[in-house]
């Protein structure tokens, strides 16, 4: 019998190979036809060498993270955006002193706990100094942690002194107003509502009580429960209102009523700030629901990390005395007033 020549056995060897080397079941395998294995030795024969064959088997290496110098990450995270996460996970949950305020101080409100410090002319009395020393602060939220937009249910604590002094005379304490307050809050970034206990007291100033020794006492004392509501119209507009009613008084009727507006920027300003202006009217039972109306206008500033609130305008009163020392006299205010608000 003759032999097959080298050429043959050679072809042979290499199709065995490629069949051993293939990822199919053994089973599975082929086995080449004559008529195919001449056509592979006349490939063989003009065809440079084929790659070995586990150069055509392995797939294309992947680029990773270590081809950049960067520790590997799993393959699992491999084009992950690194924020993803985040978005998923969302922050709605209990949060402790949480930033910004849920239902925000009136910026016209003659009595809402502030910092803000201005120069007050009254016309036929004199020029005082009306500062306010205090704040508003979220104590609890279940909710989200925005503090320009929050939603949820917010405590809040609330305590301010409201000052006024004689800038002719010696700059003399003529009154001071004390507020504590508690407010609860809940709302989202359109409706907001709160319900509220505060304390407020009134005392006259002892350097006014010497030079005045005649001078009637009005030691106003409240313990009042407050229900407001108020109302975004545009993410710049707010509009409001709220009904108080006192269970303890002393100088003063249960009944107070209170509305007003607020445009003010809700978003951060940056540096270049915008314009504000703010409308408040304050209704007493003591004064047959009449009461005082307050104006403000001017430039504000708010941050982006606390949603807190610097103004800087002119202000405009008529009512009854702000300061409740002296609630029985009617007073006009024109003032410059700076004001910051939380």
């Amino acid at each position: 019998m003759k032999l097959p020549n080298a050429t043959w056995i050679t072809a042979l060897v290499l199709s065995l190979a490629v069949t051993a080397d293939s990822n199919r079941p053994a089973g599975a395998a082929e086995t080449l036809a004559p008529q195919d294995s001449l056509t592979l030795i006349a490939e063989l024969d003009e065809a440079p060498p084929a790659p070995e064959s586990s150069d055509l088997l392995a797939p294309a290496p992947r680029p990773s993270l270590s081809m950049f110098g960067l520790p590997s990450a799993p393959g699992s995270d491999i084009g992950v955006p690194l924020y993803e996460q985040d978005l998923q996970q969302g922050d709605y949950g209990f949060h402790l002193l949480p930033e910004g305020l849920i239902y925000r101080s009136y910026l016209a409100g003659p009595k809402e706990p502030r910092m803000s410090a201005g120069i007050v002319s009254i016309p036929d009395e004199s020029t005082m100094w009306d500062a306010t020393i205090g704040g508003r602060v979220g104590m609890f939220r279940i909710g989200n942690s925005d503090p320009i937009r929050p939603r949820g249910f917010q405590m809040d604590i609330e305590a301010a002194a409201m000052l006024r002094l004689d800038i002719p005379e010696n700059v003399d304490v003529l009154g001071a107003d004390y507020r504590v307050g508690l407010p609860l809050t809940w709302g989202n970034e359109f409706s907001q509502w709160k319900f509220s206990y505060y304390h407020m007291s009134s005392h006259l100033g002892d350097e006014y009580w010497e030079d005045h020794p005649n001078f009637p006492l009005y030691r106003q004392a409240r313990d009042a429960l407050v229900l407001g509501h108020s109302l975004y119209l545009t993410d710049s507009l707010r509009v409001y209102g709220e009904v108080g009613w006192a269970f303890y008084s002393v100088a003063s009727e249960p009944w107070e009523i209170q509305f007003g507006l607020d445009y003010a920027p809700r978003v951060a300003t940056g540096w270049r700030g915008a314009p504000f202006f703010a409308a408040n009217g304050y209704l007493r039972e003591e004064f047959d629901f009449g009461g005082g109306a307050n104006l403000q206008v001017g430039w504000a500033w708010r941050s982006d990390m606390t949603a807190h609130l610097l103004r800087l305008g002119f202000q405009y009163y008529n009512g009854p005395s702000t300061q409740y020392a002296f609630l029985p006299l009617h007073e006009t205010q024109y003032g410059f007033v700076m004001w910051y608000d939380f």
